[in-house]
């Protein structure tokens, strides 16, 4: 229940909705390119988690290979470190009030996802638990 609560303050009072409209947009350029298509995949994942983040993880996905290796190395070039910088401040400015510091945790959530977003899955904590 507190997720539930905690994801919708999120979307409403956090950068929630601004954040997957803005990884939604990338996803939709990606998808227009036809050639950064798997990026665009990468894009949409990040829209969906950055959405609903608490009571959801990110993991490795079995069978990501050298393929999304070599991709991952072109997004944190090209993208992934100042997705992951503006993370990072959005993180420090919103720990810095109490009620804000739960929002600010999940901003720094999202930190490796913005850097390494190909050959990973976005999982509930609840099948997370059920896989171990």
């Amino acid at each position: 229940m507190i997720r539930f609560v905690l994801n919708v303050l999120w979307v409403i009072f956090g950068s929630g909705f601004l954040l997957a409209i803005g990884y939604g947009f990338a996803a939709l350029i990606c998808f227009a390119l036809i050639v950064t298509i798997p990026f665009g995949v990468a894009a949409w994942r990040l829209a969906i988690y950055s959405l609903w983040p608490f009571g959801r993880t990110i993991v490795p996905k079995r069978g990501a290979g050298l393929a999304s290796g070599l991709a991952n190395v072109l997004w944190l070039v090209l993208a992934g470190w100042w997705l992951a910088l503006s993370h990072i401040m959005a993180g420090i400015a919103l720990c810095l009030t109490i009620i804000g510091i739960p929002f600010g945790i999940a901003n720094f959530k999202l930190v490796p996802a913005a850097l390494w977003p190909l050959g990973q899955e976005v999982v509930d904590l609840d099948e997370l638990t059920a896989r171990i």
